[in-house]
């Protein structure tokens, strides 16, 4: 059957998450319009396609253990030189995120996996771009903030295209009909009529 790339991640809702995706545009990281604005639990993870069933019941069963939270983004950070990142501060809900992350990645599930650092949540909003700019994406945002209430995380594949596109979204305590957090559109999906 193959292998499928998985991640999976806590979406930035609207209108935030189109805004942040579109500054990181503008700092020139071409990966941006492919990424949707997300906080990681489980970063890109290589899996063979016949354990989506089992990952996907994982999930559901972590998700249904889970209750909606207050998150709230707050300025930058930047996780250089050790690696060519900077990113937009989690400064509420990062122990609610940590949580989750390490019941996606348990022991006893289809998703285990070690993280070559420590783990960190944070929204990425440049990531291996030149110096300059990845200075100006450090300043230019160092004043940003965001606030919601999380109610759900979810499942995303890679396509061959590079672009990441969810496959299902968990609701916290087993509601899964995904309506809480508008799904991102990315340049490849969408519709003639909406394109600038």
């Amino acid at each position: 059957m193959g292998t499928v790339t998985l991640g999976v991640s806590i979406a930035v809702p609207e209108p935030y998450g189109s805004l942040i995706q579109e500054r990181r545009a503008g700092f020139g990281d071409p990966a941006a319009h492919g990424i949707p604005t997300h906080v990681t639990l489980l970063p890109p993870t290589e899996v063979d396609s016949s354990a989506l069933p089992a990952i996907e019941a994982h999930l559901a069963s972590v998700a249904s253990a889970g209750r909606p939270f207050p998150m709230r983004l707050s300025g930058t950070g930047t996780f250089r030189p050790l690696s060519p990142v900077v990113y937009i501060q989690v400064v509420e809900g990062a122990a609610a995120c940590a949580w989750l992350q390490k019941r996606v990645r348990d022991s006893s599930g289809p998703l285990v996996r070690e993280l070559q650092f420590p783990y960190h949540p944070h929204v990425t909003v440049a990531h291996g771009i030149a110096e300059e700019a990845m200075d100006r994406a450090y300043e230019e945002l160092s004043e940003y903030a965001a606030a919601w209430s999380c109610t759900s995380f979810a499942l995303y594949e890679q396509g061959t295209d590079g672009v990441w596109r969810k496959l299902h979204e968990y609701m916290f305590g087993g509601d899964d009909d995904g309506s809480d957090v508008p799904c991102q559109i990315t340049p490849a999906d969408r519709p003639a009529s909406l394109s600038p």
